[in-house]
């Protein structure tokens, strides 16, 4: 697979003339949480050049850091040379690797008069009234993170029931652990967490939460956010259709209307099959397209439906490449061949033979030629969310909805990628449908599906 990504990223260098894009684009600068379209990009990297990141813990650390802005502390977008608004980025995803030597989280609780509106967006301090303050760490535990300015507790977000969680030195197993251990781990949060020299945010490790002793699990890193800028300015974390809902009518300065939420890219997703060797198609809603990434995750079961998981800090190297007119309104996700629904798997040869013999014992000539592929929808709820990705895949595939719930039941599924209000609408799509958007060479080669073939 990797030698034909090669090949198709020379031919592609072949056919494209290059004036000034980069090669590689390397980042280690993070926006303060907010999308704005309005903001310089990094790069352009050249079409089908590749963008390596080290990229800093997602949710808690910028959750409990009031200064930042959106949630979550994302890379400074790139810019992806020749892409323009209407077009699609496919965004291959080469390499995650954990850099984080330990992790802490748990379920959350906004402190009420320490924010206005959104605990996520409008850190307030509640004495000095200081909108966005500055901060700095005394001590350990749940009221380290003081005022800059009058020395209050000020973390908009406390643990309610938490954990710490080392790594082996593989990074392929986790381990909770007890209070002594946790408390050592937060005196050295920095160096535990791997936070990136140009992060401004507090390390979550600080709160040394310890509710969880002795659990043991399996790594499997992938990205929370992954995306291109939205058309409108978006606090990063509410880059989605689910968190989105909350800036709708608000009073602090990154309010939306319903029609400006539209222009999100839903670059949060939360989603755990964003690992690598998956391919992310994205919508190109601001010229450039805006490439931009963060919230890696060492590990998460479907739904995050604790709210949270093990944000850790690591690199990441994106290979990335622009599909002209390709009008889309949310990601498409290619996945790695195991995370496919097994309904959505494609046929084995021998499958194939055996149910073309069926279908012609019905006097039929074949069946039908098919590839997977998986739309995101977002909504403010699980059901909002399911009606937006069979929409949208409707939309694209020129078929009915009913056709799209239809193939999703029988050839594929509906999976919650993070509850309120996140999934994936996977099943098999038919070839020619997939050839006339541009699409069908590259899911065959996600899939080792040979064209053609009869």
């Amino acid at each position: 697979m990797a030698q034909v990504s090669q090949n198709r990223t020379t031919e592609s260098s072949h056919l494209r003339p290059i004036s000034g894009g980069r090669q590689t684009v390397f980042v280690d600068q993070f926006t303060n949480g907010i999308l704005d379209p309005a903001l310089p990009m990094l790069g352009p990297v050249r079409d089908g050049g590749h963008i390596v990141v080290n990229t800093t813990p997602g949710c808690w650390g910028p959750m409990i850091t009031p200064r930042i802005r959106g949630g979550h502390e994302v890379t400074q977008p790139v810019g992806v040379e020749g892409a323009e608004i209407g077009d699609a980025i496919a965004i291959w995803i080469r390499e995650i690797t954990v850099t984080s030597l330990a992790t802490a989280s748990g379920t959350d609780q906004p402190m009420n008069g320490r924010f206005l509106d959104d605990p996520f967006v409008a850190g307030l301090c509640p004495e000095c009234g200081t909108l966005y303050p500055e901060t700095r760490i005394d001590g350990i535990g749940q009221t380290a993170v003081r005022c800059a300015q009058c020395g209050a507790d000020a973390a908009p977000f406390n643990i309610t029931n938490g954990y710490t969680m080392v790594f082996d030195q593989n990074h392929r197993l986790g381990v909770t652990v007890p209070q002594q251990e946790a408390e050592g781990i937060a005196r050295e949060a920095e160096r535990y967490g791997a936070i990136p020299e140009n992060s401004v945010q507090h390390p979550i490790l600080t709160f040394a939460p310890h509710d969880l002793v002795g659990i043991a699990t399996r790594l499997r890193p992938f990205m929370g956010q992954l995306g291109t800028t939205p058309a409108v300015r978006i606090p990063d974390s509410h880059n989605a259709g689910d968190f989105g809902v909350f800036l709708i009518g608000k009073s602090h300065e990154y309010a939306l209307t319903g029609e400006e939420l539209e222009g999100r890219t839903d670059g949060h997703m939360d989603c755990d099959s964003v690992r690598a060797g998956a391919v992310l198609i994205c919508p190109v809603k601001t010229p450039g397209g805006g490439v931009y990434t963060g919230d890696m995750h060492a590990l998460q079961g479907d739904g995050e439906i604790a709210g949270h998981t093990c944000d850790v800090a690591g690199t990441l190297t994106l290979e990335v490449r622009v599909l002209k007119k390709l009008t889309l309104e949310g990601p498409i996700l290619l996945p790695v061949p195991e995370d496919l629904p097994y309904l959505a798997r494609p046929l084995k040869p021998e499958e194939v033979q055996r149910a073309r013999m069926l279908a012609r014992t019905r006097g039929m000539r074949d069946i039908e030629a098919a590839a997977p592929i998986s739309f995101i929808g977002t909504g403010p709820d699980l059901n909002a969310a399911t009606d937006n990705g069979l929409r949208r895949a409707a939309s694209l595939l020129d078929m009915s909805v009913g056709e799209v719930k239809n193939r999703a039941t029988i050839t594929g599924a509906v999976e919650i990628a993070r509850n309120p209000g996140v999934v994936q609408v996977s099943f098999l799509a038919p070839l020619d449908r997939l050839e006339k958007l541009g699409l069908a060479s590259l899911v065959a080669e996600q899939y080792g599906i040979a064209l053609g073939a009869s």
